[in-house]
Order: structure tokens, then sequence, then C-alpha cells
């Protein structure tokens, strides 16, 4: 209870306030939002969620050996590429060349801007295709262009997943369950896409997160049937294995904290996490 006049204050109250500010002024506290622990922002949580999200995207747990990975997957989304698979059609595909543009002015992929401009909402390959293609698998062998991956997947993508995550009281298993929501669907609805917005909205409709008094597995698994059901109404997906083979068996295991050993099966796949 803040006192009223400054000479209200004892010296262990004053002390008391000052450690309070300083608390509230902790990167872990205020970027993250609410919830206990370090979670994915634990390097080693965060390089397993990589390689859980690999294992989905690119049917490998060497994520960092995607950063040259780039093809069209018939998904309607045109080019997919990249460490999470940034799409051309959907635009974060743009902005990782943008970005490397601004720290690598003159770079090979800088050319293809206007292309990757006009096709931005198409599965079209106009002004890209193999001379595109080419230029961005030896551009993985800049660190720079890595880096450019990385921040946009931060920035778009983990970063916001987890905050929102933290906000509603989830831990470890829960911040990757949101993250990996986003990387698939996106933060909002688009044509022929239910957003990870639309699919936390259904699941609060059944269940409440923790941070509202909710029980936090019976929130992840409204969350995940909640995500199954957005996964089967996109006609480019139709395997829920990544749900239902993977985050559905970490709940069910109550390993909340995503600790190793991990197994789990993705289309059919096995993987290991030790």
């Amino acid at each position: 209870m803040k006192p009223t006049t400054r000479s209200l204050v004892t010296p262990l109250a004053a002390l008391l306030l000052s450690v309070a500010v300083l608390a509230g002024c902790t990167p872990a506290g205020d970027a993250w939002g609410k919830g206990s622990g370090a979670g994915l922002a634990d390097p080693v949580k965060k390089d397993i969620a990589m390689r859980l999200v690999a294992s989905a995207e690119n049917s490998t747990l060497d994520w960092k050996g995607q950063y040259k990975y780039i093809e069209d997957i018939g998904d309607g989304r045109g080019y997919t590429g990249g460490i999470i698979g940034f799409c051309s059609g959907t635009g974060d595909m743009l902005r990782v060349v943008e970005r490397y543009a601004r720290s690598r002015p003159g770079n090979a992929l800088e050319r293809f801007l206007p292309a990757l401009r006009k096709v931005k909402g198409s599965d079209a390959h106009t002004g890209l295709g193999n001379p595109f293609t080419r230029a961005w698998a030896t551009a993985a062998g800049d660190a720079r262009f890595r880096a450019a991956q990385d921040a946009e997947r931060d920035d778009s993508y983990f970063d916001p997943a987890v905050r929102r995550a933290r906000q509603d009281g989830l831990g470890t298993l829960g911040q990757f369950v949101y993250y990996d929501a986003y990387v698939m669907h996106g933060e909002a609805d688009a044509d022929g896409t239910t957003g990870f917005r639309t699919i936390r909205s259904r699941a609060l409709a059944d269940a409440r997160p923790p941070a509202q008094g909710g029980d936090e597995r019976a929130y992840l698994d409204a969350f995940l049937d909640s995500r199954v059901a957005a996964i089967r109404e996109e006609p480019s997906h139709s395997d829920t294995s990544r749900v239902e083979t993977a985050q559905r068996v970490f709940l069910r295991q109550g390993n909340l904290d995503l600790d190793p050993p991990l197994d789990w099966k993705v289309y059919g796949d096995r993987y290991h996490i030790d």
C-alpha cells in the first residue's frame, strides 16, 4: 500500500519499495508477461522448441540446417523456405529478404524484392523461379542472412506467442503449443486459414487458462482441440499428427515443463530428444 507522504516510509518500507521497483523493470517480468520460470526464454528450451518445429516443418531435428531450404510444397502459399517455412505468398519471406537487404545492401536476393512484393497474397512464382531459389540457398552461407531469418522468426512468431502464453499463465509446454500454432496458422485469420487468435478464442469458450483461475492441462487440451479443428478447416492441411502424436502426448504425460527425454511422432516418423 502506497504511503500518503514521504515521511511515512520507514527505512524497511523504502527498501522493499526499491526491490519492487527493480523487479518490475526486469526483462523477464516485463518483456515476457506473467508466468513463472524462464520457459522458452531458456536457450536450451528454445532450442528444443526449434527442433520440435523442424520435425513437423522439415522432417528433421536439425533446424539449423534449414536456412537454405526452399521449395513450393503446393499449399497455395508459393515458395516455402528457411527455418520455420517463411512463404512468398504470406509476406514473411519478403520481410526476411528486406531485413537481409538492410544488413547486407546489394546482396544477391535484393533484386528479387519487387517480385516478392508482387506475388504476396498469391502462389505465383513470377519474377522468382530458379534464380531466386538458388540465390536463397546460397545466401544461407551468410551469417547476416541467417540472422535475418532468426529475427523474423522471433519478432513475428516466437516472441508474440511466448508473451501471450505467459500472460495466460502457461508454462514451457503451453508456450511451445502457442508458438507452433503461430508458425503454422499465423496470428490472424486469412483466406483459407484459421489464425491463432481465433483458435485461442474458441479454446477460451471451453476452458479458462491459469491466469483466469483455470487448470493448465484442461485449458491446453481445449486449445489443442481447437487447433485440430483449425487444421481440418484448411484446404492445404489435414494431418494433425504435430498435435495429436506430439504436443498432446507431452500434455498427457504431464510434461508441462517440456523436459527431456521427449519421444513423439510427426507424419508417422519417430523422433527423440535426450
